[in-house]
């Protein structure tokens, strides 16, 4: 016999989701309403765990077995070679990113996970405050709360200029409970991350959509993600420009993904090439343009990324510049101001799961002022991306390192 638990926000998700495991002939043996543990009780609501068990052995379970290619949808044959794409180029260079710190991440489950670490931090900080010692003054024991916060903040790589920043903006004196002041400095990390911006369709004309940014930050499978997206989920008449012709194999590499995706593709080499180009695809939703990876300490590069920018006045535009969440502060310090010189753009952060400290997302955000939009966190084609949760990095700034 298997058993195993589920979780849901009611008794019928939870039951459903073991039902979809397990299969139809699974029997529910128990139902209860769980409390979410100290900090996480401030951010959702009890939850249901309903127990399941099924006799049939565990090789039947429904979704162990493999579909053949006949059984499979269209859309799932794209993205099953997308995945198997993505493998391919990913296999290849690993020798150049075994160096990174930390594994591919599931957004869902590593939610419990920061959320356990909220409650660590709150434990930590009761346990210091409840620490018999020789009597401290109120207004000592209020100061030595926030300063542990402020702490908390730093540790993950939130600067110090923006910790105390948010501890300003915020009416700390009159927070004289820990679980009080560290649902204001939520709140606070929320509202200054902002609104998210992502690709919007026009209702008329193409929208065309640049990607910018340093070499090495995943721009060109950062697109490949998005266009995958907009053609399967939206079904968005898309087409791709590329004019990373500077680095090897890149073009091959974005060939490979428009084949699959069965989207044109255009490669250009100079800023003048790209007009025309945009002429063939004028009752088309979305224009993707790749730019090649520049450095911004090199001026004669940057200046050809502006004039790529400048020679399409007149269409719909968005402008996203591919930042990597591994970055040091002081190189996405340059990093933005240079490009911040160029145009108006909007964020996107990548390779989050190769980090355990999201400080720069807010530094980034809290200097630019310019809007966020998606993170990536891993190298699967197209599932690896999403809008950036505000409330995902909050609660991971506040939650510490593992």
């Amino acid at each position: 016999m298997i058993i195993k638990k589920y979780q849901g926000k009611n008794e019928n998700e939870a039951t459903k989701k073991a039902k979809d495991e397990l299969g139809s002939d699974a029997v529910i043996m128990n139902v209860k309403s769980v409390k979410h543990k100290g900090l996480r009780r401030l951010f959702k609501s009890n939850y249901i765990e309903v127990t399941a068990a099924v006799d049939e052995p565990a090789d039947r379970i429904k979704g162990t077995g493999k579909l053949t290619k006949r059984m499979m949808s269209e859309e799932d044959q794209i993205r099953q070679s997308l995945h198997q794409t993505e493998e391919a180029y990913a296999s290849e260079d690993q020798s150049l990113t075994s160096g990174f710190a930390g594994t591919s991440m599931n957004m869902g489950r590593t939610s419990s996970a920061i959320e356990e670490r909220l409650d660590n931090l709150t434990e930590i900080i009761e346990k210091q405050m409840s620490t018999p010692e020789p009597e401290i003054p109120a207004g000592n024991q209020h100061s030595q709360m926030v300063q542990l916060v402020l702490d908390q903040l730093i540790n993950n790589e939130v600067t110090e200029v923006y910790a105390n920043e948010i501890l300003r903006e915020i009416d700390y004196q009159n927070k004289q409970q820990l679980e009080d002041l560290l649902a204001s400095v939520y709140q606070k990390i929320v509202l200054k991350l902002g609104q998210m911006k992502t690709i919007e369709v026009e209702k008329e004309g193409p929208k065309i959509v640049f990607f910018i940014g340093p070499t090495g930050v995943g721009k060109t499978t950062t697109i490949a993600k998005l266009a995958s997206k907009y053609k399967l989920e939206k079904k968005c008449k898309l087409a791709i420009i590329t004019a990373d012709t500077y680095r090897i194999a890149a073009v091959e590499q974005i060939r490979t993904y428009a084949n699959i995706l069965s989207v044109p593709i255009e490669v250009v080499y100079t800023s003048d090439e790209i007009k025309s180009a945009i002429d063939k695809y004028q009752d088309y939703d979305l224009i993707f343009i790749d730019t090649a990876g520049r450095s911004h300490n090199n001026n004669e590069q940057r200046e050809d990324v502006k004039k790529m920018i400048e020679s399409i006045r007149g269409y719909h535009q968005e402008i996203y510049l591919v930042l990597s969440a591994t970055t040091k502060y002081r190189d996405l310090v340059k990093i933005t101001q240079v490009y911040s010189d160029i145009t108006n753009y909007r964020i996107i952060f990548t390779k989050i799961d190769e980090t355990s400290a999201l400080g720069n997302v807010l530094n980034i955000r809290m200097m630019t002022n310019a809007p966020l939009s998606y993170t990536t966190f891993g190298q699967n084609v197209p599932d690896d991306i999403v809008v950036t949760d505000a409330q995902y990095i909050a609660k991971q700034l506040l939650g510490g390192n593992e």
